[in-house]
């Protein structure tokens, strides 16, 4: 089972509750749609906050041209169905957010920024949080999640919910990434008929054209460095518990955390200081304060001078064409200074994968139990088993292409008290960790582990389900440890990343290496919305 796991319709399909058959939401068009120049193509929180020199002059415009741009491109034209609800106070909240700015000057660099988030993360407004299942809608969170707090606070405006693979891609066999039963299908902006990986399939698609500023992933094992690779953007997958979870319709605690999607380092780097800090709801996040820190002091164009770089080459060798980019570019790391020791050994690759499986199983039926008990009033689920029945009775809009064989699988599993979980979760910690990525880097004295980080864009198969061919995610994903993708380069106009990652709290390091990566090479370029790929 792959654990990282998209219009027809106009706006109705945003709205709450919006139900319809789903062979219908989301097709690709077959011809090639036309998409005209915007100055939001590229824009970026820097650019606003020098003078706002570049594009809309207050927080209010700026908002209005980007639900402009979610119409014109989301909901018609190429159709790319990423943006599952839109905000609807998102204007006044703009307004409020420019006077503000006016009477008292900015609360910081996100002030009056429009960011999309995940329709995984609660927010007590008049948006829903489904995680893209029927089986949420109606409920009403009592409170906002930590994300969502921490965007408030800086300032940050919360333009809307984006689609994703329902349940985080959690639910069955021969899945289809960016498929959800209440948001339909989301399609990958660079090829549309083509994936957008998951389970942040949404927030990947928004971000990359340019339908926000920046938005909000999460991730378990790949959901947010898997759609930012694909997608062509800066992903950072944050040391568990450097970002409050609470609020967050979980997988597992263990595993699971938000964070940035953005199209530079830069941005990534001012949200990921946004969101960091401790979540009293959330226990893992109780020791993050040592470790928060403005991230924007670690942009360092000449950070890869000197730096110890371990290739782990197990994790290439699917493409040759993806082969043939990371060559360059590790090419491209050496010139700039960084010591390339190639290749490392990570002895946790291969055999972690079972043991991560039955620890997501478990933690699963807990965390979600747990979550629909404090989280979801009102929801006509209470429990992991009510929402398997669920799916069952609305099969023809749930089960339509894939079913929900996981699922079944965590709720035959007993609690975390299980001498079994315990021990899977020992041999996780022990793999992922000493005979990981600890292990490797503490043998060679390396600051950062690299790899490509996933394979091109698949075309979107309903009927078969997803197809990866390779990805770098599960090691730094079941340690909790950090992990940053940037674009490395293109095969047949699909982007792809390179991955940096390293030690538990060593954000700072991996945003220094992947920001000089960014600077020497600029290898992001905006997607052209094709039907197809230019093969």
């Amino acid at each position: 089972m792959t654990i990282r796991r998209r219009d027809f319709l106009k706006t109705g399909l945003v709205a709450a509750g919006a139900s319809v058959a789903p062979e219908l939401v989301g097709q690709a068009p077959r011809t090639q749609p036309q998409v005209p120049a915007s100055d939001l193509d590229e824009l970026t929180i820097t650019d606003l906050r020098t003078e706002r020199k570049t594009g809309p002059k207050s927080a209010r415009e700026l908002t209005e041209r980007y639900l402009d741009r979610i119409k014109e491109i989301d909901k018609g034209g190429p159709g790319l169905n990423s943006v599952i609800e839109i905000n609807p106070d998102a204007l006044a909240i703009a307004g409020q957010l420019d006077a503000e700015r006016g009477a008292k000057g900015p609360r910081g660099p996100m002030h009056g920024i429009p960011v999309l988030i995940k329709d995984n993360i609660a927010t007590a407004d008049k948006m829903e949080t489904t995680a893209g299942s029927l089986a949420l809608v109606g409920s009403k969170p009592p409170k906002d999640s930590a994300v969502a707090a921490k965007l408030r606070a800086a300032g940050a405006i919360i333009l809307g919910k984006t689609n994703l693979s329902e349940w985080a891609n959690f639910r069955g066999d021969h899945s289809t990434s960016g498929w959800s039963g209440r948001g339909g299908l989301t399609h990958n902006p660079y090829a549309l008929d083509r994936n957008c990986s998951g389970s942040s399939s949404g927030s990947g698609a928004a971000a990359s054209a340019n339908l926000c500023m920046v938005a909000v992933g999460t991730e378990t094992d790949g959901s947010i460095v898997s759609p930012s690779s694909i997608n062509g953007l800066v992903g950072i997958k944050p040391t568990v518990g450097l970002v409050g979870r609470s609020g967050i319709v979980p997988i597992s605690h263990t595993q699971d955390t938000a964070g940035p999607m953005a199209r530079t380092v830069t941005d990534a780097a001012i949200l990921l200081t946004a969101l960091a800090g401790p979540d009293a709801g959330d226990p893992a996040t109780a020791g993050s304060q040592a470790h928060v820190a403005d991230y924007t002091r670690f942009l360092d164009a000449g950070g890869l001078r000197g730096a110890r770089l371990g290739v782990v080459r197990k994790l290439a060798g699917f493409s040759r064409h993806v082969d043939k980019l990371f060559d360059e570019a590790l090419a491209a790391l050496k010139h700039a200074g960084a010591e390339v020791i190639d290749p490392v050994e990570v002895n946790a690759i291969g055999k972690v994968d079972e043991a991560e499986l039955q620890v997501l199983l478990y933690e699963f039926k807990a965390d979600l139990n747990r979550y629909l008990a404090e989280w979801a009033p009102g929801a006509p689920i209470r429990t992991l088993k009510d929402a398997i029945e669920f799916n069952i009775k609305n099969s023809a809009r749930e089960l339509p292409y894939f079913g929900q064989e996981t699922m079944v699988k965590a709720e035959e599993k007993a609690d975390l008290s299980s001498t079994e979980y315990q021990k899977y979760l020992a041999d996780c910690r022990w793999l992922s960790r000493a005979e990981g990525i600890d292990g490797a880097m503490d043998k060679l004295k390396l600051d950062a582990l690299i790899a490509p980080t996933d394979s091109p864009a698949w075309p979107t198969d309903l009927v078969n389900g997803d197809h990866f061919s390779g990805s770098s995610s599960t090691v730094p994903a079941v340690a909790g440890y950090p992990h940053v993708t940037v674009p490395m380069g293109f095969c047949f106009g699909l982007p792809v990343g390179i991955s940096f990652f390293g030690r538990a709290w060593s954000e700072g390091v991996l945003i220094k290496l992947a920001y000089a990566f960014e600077q020497l090479t600029k290898a992001r370029k905006p997607p052209k919305f094709l039907a197809h790929v230019e093969a």
